[in-house]
């Protein structure tokens, strides 16, 4: 009995450790059945909680928008494809290409590695079948015919286009003759296409069964051109913008070749010859003389936008008038100094400054876009936010590759 252990002494002593030795039965003190009780809580509800995050991350999965993309082998294709594959409420299942169709994701762009083997198909219009969401990034003239063929078949019924080329930009059918050379294949579905520029069209975009996302040159140019005709400019809007070689596609020509860009800036499609003109023109209701440069580097684009102003304009009337117009804007940012295409690199923002000249009675926007971003994909996947009732950035990089 001597040799027994005063067991009392052992439960109630705090120099000593909590738990006896075996065949002792421990009685917790007030104190530490309440941290029992607390441990057990935390517990039961930590698994509560894992259990219904689980489940909602499972129906987020089941339920997301299934889209097929045509035109994967392209730079604004993989944009397109790079932004949506984080995307929580897309899923990319089909993917098509003219080249390509056949191969892999990884054999186009082998920088995904050896991992990416979902397949490019041929675009077919069996291509179109059990998708929410069809994005077509493919040269002009092609998505037309498509959609044409879909609708033929009744196959674009309960199907939501985005277009990111220019088939549906134009809404006059003998302005698209003019500009693309030829007649449109499709002009009975012009009436359903919505032009994308999501700023100005935003209400109208949300119920749009097609929407026609814009050209870089006329994004950077409008979203400029907007602020001074609301200070009151006049006479023609003059844009002069430059882009990198990636707005060209990837297509190889001698134009394009690293030894004709590299150390070099050119003007191109001068004299009123660009297709955007009249793109830019349509929105801004005035007449637009266009100046585009290919300058050498891979991705970004500057507009510089001038107008002659109205000799009662101030410099800080200008700047709130931009502030003013961009405030709820998510993805624009009014600066109080001049752009850079590194600012903007990677995202789908836009940033905009304005300048005064009172001297000259002038005054200028400068607005520096991605022009494979806010210039194609990421405009693209704004629209497609806006479509389905999500958050309008959701999905889209807002800050830039740096250095």
């Amino acid at each position: 009995m001597d040799d027994e252990p005063d067991v009392g002494g052992l439960l109630h002593t705090r120099d000593v450790a909590r738990w006896g030795p075996p065949g002792v039965i421990w009685e917790p003190t007030v104190l530490e059945r309440a941290r029992l009780i607390q441990t057990f809580a935390y517990l039961c509800v930590s698994v509560y909680t894992s259990a219904v995050l689980w489940r909602l991350d499972m129906t987020d999965r089941t339920s997301a928008l299934r889209v097929g993309l045509a035109g994967v082998t392209g730079y604004a294709g993989f944009e397109a494809w790079r932004l949506l594959a984080g995307h929580p409420h897309f899923e990319v299942v089909r993917l098509a290409a003219g080249r390509g169709a056949g191969t892999t994701l990884a054999d186009s762009w082998p920088a995904l590695g050896p991992g990416a083997t979902m397949p490019i198909e041929a675009l077919t219009t069996g291509f179109a079948a059990d998708l929410d969401v069809l994005v077509l990034a493919l040269p002009h003239g092609l998505s037309a015919p498509y959609l044409a063929g879909l609708q033929a078949e009744g196959l674009l019924d309960g199907i939501r286009v985005l277009d990111l080329g220019g088939d549906f930009r134009l809404r006059d059918t003998g302005t698209y003759a003019k500009a693309y050379g030829a007649r449109h294949p499709c002009p009975e579905l012009l009436d359903h296409a919505v032009y994308g520029l999501t700023e100005v069209h935003r209400a109208a975009i949300a119920d749009a069964p097609l929407v026609a996302n814009p050209g870089c040159y006329p994004t950077a140019t409008t979203l400029g051109a907007r602020v001074l005709l609301a200070a009151g400019c006049g006479g023609p809007v003059h844009t002069s913008c430059v882009s990198g070689v990636s707005g060209a596609g990837r297509k190889a020509s001698a134009r394009t070749r690293y030894c004709e860009v590299q150390d070099s800036v050119v003007a191109y499609g001068v004299g009123g010859t660009h297709r955007h003109v009249p793109e830019m023109e349509q929105e801004l209701c005035c007449p637009v003389i266009f100046t585009p440069h290919l300058v050498p580097t891979i991705r970004g684009m500057l507009a510089t936008v001038t107008m002659a102003s109205p000799s009662e304009l101030t410099q800080e009337r200008l700047h709130e008038l931009a502030v003013s117009m961009y405030a709820d804007e998510p993805l624009v940012v009014v600066r109080n100094t001049p752009p850079a295409t590194r600012d903007v690199r990677g995202t789908g923002l836009t940033h905009v400054h304005v300048r005064l000249d009172p001297e000259r009675e002038t005054s200028q926007a400068f607005v520096a876009i991605d022009n494979l971003g806010k210039g194609a994909a990421a405009q693209g996947l704004q629209n497609l936010n806006v479509m389905f009732g999500l958050p309008e950035t959701m999905g889209i990089p807002t800050i830039p590759l740096l250095p």
